[in-house]
């Protein structure tokens, strides 16, 4: 025997012993190879010792019984083939009756997945009486997972069995009726999944008759569930039969006393609308948008301002200007902050569909006042969707709020806020022009009058107290470089970051020699060299070893950006000096910039 082979054969041996100790983290670990096990074994020995192994297994530790069904589905491949699958729902089946709902959960899926990949021989011996079974079962929790299998046992069942088939139907019917509610939670949270594999008959009778007591449950925990079931039945029915089964009972849910209920419309609202056609949607369910948009619970609103911009196209910009943007107004100066936000989200969506005039006459107003909200969320999630109004009427129109509410943000005292806003700004330089970065605010004094004041917001951020956004600033200025190019950033920006390279701070300075190394990379090899390089090769005899180093680095991400002859004139003299730096980071990084001009030299 091959020696690798004898380690491989000792270490799964090690596997399969780990699966019986007590501690836990072993089990674990030996659980997650159960493929690897598998492998070892042979199909033959993984089916008549690895998973009675399992199934016989009495864990009681649910993170060992979440493994166990996680790697079930993964042993498919490994028991030799569709007519042995079966095998793996012994384990399968008592996993699915546990009290731990992740556990079972997963169960179910692996469960689906094996009768996914049996034939129609296992199906009927196998999987459909393991369905049966668990269904029937005494404790709720076999019933509960019963519901999530019943779409595959019907799906894979042969049309030629009716009796078998019309069996299922009539226990997954029991399901929906079944005393305790959570088993009925799980029958409305299935309902859609196994009409979808019905006949078109069964599902305008029996199911819809199902769906309808389903949606009057006492429990607002399963009526909410059948909401989704809503959208799902509205594209299985006929358009016709969906306007006069479906959209009444979503009409008397947009309208429950559960805001659970009402919130879970609002998210599904949408899809059933699109199922159903514009024109059904604008005269059916149009009115049940607009009260949702109304509602007394914060996030019912929220959900349904998430929508605002699709249900706007679709339904068109005639009855979205009448019906939907006043709606919209009343929720730009709503009490909730999270409500404010969403829409902000979503609002610059309607430009396109509003058209020029109906944007500048009914929204722009909103635009605005939600640029001066005083919660940051809002303002930023306006100005991270500016293009949609850009394409629109231009951004001319809010140019003049939106440096003050830039301004705000870049100086908010949350540094993801001011990191956020860092992000946006090369998107907004891209569609203003430069003429946006030196706009002038009132009242700014003299140096910000002359720079203007988002230009030295861009430098500022060079010494923000936060890494973070040091970084993302010297990013910002290259990127505002590719926008704007060279000749703009040799005149608005290397004046002001060489006088931050004598800042007495070593971090500012190391953010500063980053910068520039970037900016090198893209001002091209003229302005590299005569600006740039020489104020690099200053601060490499700077005192603090950490911006040494970060020199040393910089000068091999420079050297791709030059002509070989100027990396032996220039940079290779500067990095054999520091490669006798008294400091190790020193000589270590200089060394490797080194190595980068060598591949430099030769490519």
């Amino acid at each position: 025997m091959e020696p690798d082979s004898a380690d491989d054969l000792f270490s799964v041996a090690v596997l399969i012993d780990e699966l019986k100790n007590e501690n836990v983290q072993l089990r674990l670990n030996s659980i997650r190879r159960l493929t690897t096990i598998a492998t070892a074994l042979g199909a033959e020995r993984t089916r008549s010792e690895l998973v009675p192994f399992l199934a016989d297994s009495n864990d009681d530790e649910d993170e060992c019984l979440l493994a166990i069904a996680e790697e079930m589905g993964n042993l498919i491949p490994k028991v030799g083939g569709a007519e042995h699958v079966h095998c793996l729902l012994a384990p399968l089946e008592n996993l699915s009756t546990v009290e731990e709902t992740v556990v079972r959960e997963k169960a179910v899926d692996a469960a689906c997945k094996v009768g996914r990949a049996m034939n129609e021989d296992g199906i009927h011996e196998h999987y459909i009486p393991l369905v049966q079974r668990l269904a029937s079962g005494d404790w709720f929790t076999a019933r509960v997972s019963a519901c999530g299998m019943f779409a595959v046992a019907y799906e894979k069942c042969s049309p030629s069995k009716t009796e078998l088939r019309r069996s299922l139907q009539t226990t997954f019917s029991e399901l929906c009726r079944d005393e305790t509610p959570m088993v009925r939670r799980a029958a409305a949270q299935n309902l859609g999944k196994f009409a979808a594999v019905c006949e078109p008959e069964y599902v305008k009778t029996e199911i819809m008759a199902l769906f309808q007591a389903l949606t009057t449950d006492e429990q607002d925990s399963v009526r909410l569930l059948a909401v989704e079931d809503c959208a799902m039945l509205g594209r299985l029915l006929p358009r016709e039969e969906c306007v006069y089964e479906v959209v009444p009972i979503v009409k008397k849910f947009a309208a429950d006393k559960s805001w659970r209920v009402r919130y879970m419309v609002a998210q599904q609202l949408y899809e059933l609308c699109e199922s159903i056609g514009k024109d059904l949607a604008r005269t059916e369910l149009l009115p049940s948008y607009e009260q949702l948009l109304m509602d007394n619970e914060a996030e019912v609103r929220i959900a349904s301002a998430g929508n605002v911009s699709s249900f706007c196209t679709l339904v068109g910009a005639e009855a979205a200007a009448e019906r939907i943007v006043p709606r919209v107004k009343e929720l730009a100066g709503d009490t909730s902050q999270h409500v404010r936000a969403a829409l902000a989200s979503v609002i610059m969506g309607l430009a396109p569909t509003l058209g020029k005039a109906q944007t500048i006459d009914q929204l722009l107003p909103i635009f605005l006042t939600l640029l001066k909200d005083e919660f940051p969320e809002v303002r930023l999630n306006i100005i991270s969707k500016l293009d949609h109004v850009n394409q629109v009427i231009g951004v001319d129109l809010l140019s003049q709020e939106l440096l003050p509410a830039i301004k705000d943000l870049a100086e908010d005292i949350h540094w993801r806020v001011r990191l956020a806003i860092i992000e946006y700004i090369p998107l907004l330089a891209s569609q203003m022009g430069t003429a946006f970065l030196f706009q002038k605010t009132e009242g700014a004094g003299a140096g910000a009058a002359k720079e203007g004041q988002l230009n030295q917001l861009c430098l500022a951020w060079l010494s923000d107290r936060v890494y973070s956004i040091r970084e993302a600033a010297a990013v910002n200025l290259q990127k505002l470089t590719e926008v704007f190019g060279a000749e703009w950033a040799r005149t608005h920006i290397l004046p002001h970051a060489l006088e931050l390279m004598k800042s007495p701070h070593y971090l500012y300075r190391t953010t500063v020699i980053k910068a520039m190394t970037l900016l090198g990379k893209t001002v091209g090899q003229e302005v590299l060299l005569r600006d740039i390089l020489p104020a690099l090769k200053v601060a490499a005899k700077d005192k603090v070893p950490n911006v040494r180093f970060t020199i040393a680095k910089s000068f091999g991400e420079v050297a791709s950006a030059v002509d070989s002859s100027v990396v032996d004139a220039e940079i290779r003299p500067m990095l054999y000096e520091m490669e006798h730096d008294s400091d190790a980071d020193v000589r270590f990084y200089a060394a490797q910039s080194l190595q980068m001009c060598d591949i430099k030299t030769r490519g």
